[in-house]
């Protein structure tokens, strides 16, 4: 069995810690090198559910894409959620690792595999990496063209079919028959790039967590001098793709590990009431 050493220079090697934001907080949560590794599960969230699994799963490690530890933390006591977490880890022997901005940013990384599943021919990254190691196809987001035009109504549904479902589901900003063929994508929260002249310049921009204010003021815009339709879809349906890509990718470099995706829903939203 390798050490967890062994894995963290893989993690390292696939998605490299200086691809992360500044604000971001990425790698080792809790562990130690020296440890010896046979079980990684994969998840979007480290939450009760997650870690409950990885324990009675008897993992070795838990990959997360979300950070547990990502504000300011001034106590980890266990009334608390996140102590209580970290010792449930500690105490399981089950080390837990961070892979989020660093994973966006690669060319596997959640947006391109969000434009590999629909199909997006020529994408590359809306807002490209810059800096040693960077090269064409690292950065934020990925715009491309489908290999067909269709309806945004249609794509909407293929998006519906591509993702896990979750109570929120897809929201659409945008006429059920406008034509679509370029399309611009972010996995995660991706109002930042709402802006961004390859957005404006798309059919339809996907990402998640839009709120009332950046979705009016860009439509409002795009009244006046064109811009994209909107769609909004769950913020960890949208990365969840990602982590059978960083699975196979694991499972590439230590072919000797028992790797797993989880499939819990760690989205937080449980149902919706359509009025």
């Amino acid at each position: 069995m390798p050490a967890l050493l062994d894995v963290l220079s893989t993690i390292e090697r696939l998605w490299p810690a200086a691809g992360a934001e500044a604000w971001d907080s990425v790698g080792l949560v809790t562990g130690h090198p020296d440890a010896a590794v046979q079980r990684v599960l994969l998840t979007v969230d480290a939450v009760g559910e997650t870690v409950d699994e990885a324990l009675d799963w008897n993992a070795d490690l838990v990959v997360a894409h979300h950070p547990l530890l990502l504000r300011g933390v001034t106590t980890v006591a266990e009334d608390r959620y996140k102590g209580s977490l970290l010792a449930r880890l500690i105490r399981g022997d089950c080390a837990l690792v961070a892979a989020h901005t660093n994973a966006d940013v690669v060319e596997s990384g959640t947006s391109a595999v969000l434009a590999e599943r629909l199909g997006l021919v020529g994408s590359v990254p809306i807002v490209a990496s810059s800096g040693p190691g960077a090269d064409l196809g690292h950065g934020l987001g990925r715009v491309g063209r489908l290999a067909e035009p269709t309806t945004l109504g249609r794509l909407a549904r293929h998006l519906a079919e591509i993702l896990p479902p979750t109570a929120t589901g897809v929201r659409v900003a945008g006429g059920f028959d406008d034509v679509v063929e370029t399309v611009a994508l972010c996995g995660g929260a991706g109002d930042s790039l709402l802006g961004d002249p390859a957005v404006r310049a798309a059919d339809v921009y996907i990402t998640a967590d839009l709120r009332h204010h950046p979705v009016s003021e860009s439509r409002e815009q795009s009244r006046l001098g064109g811009g994209p339709a909107l769609i909004d879809v769950s913020h960890w349906a949208s990365e969840w793709l990602w982590l059978d890509a960083a699975a196979a990718q694991l499972a590439a470099a230590h072919p000797e590990l028992e790797i797993r995706v989880s499939d819990l829903r760690t989205d937080p939203w449980d149902f919706q009431v359509v009025q």
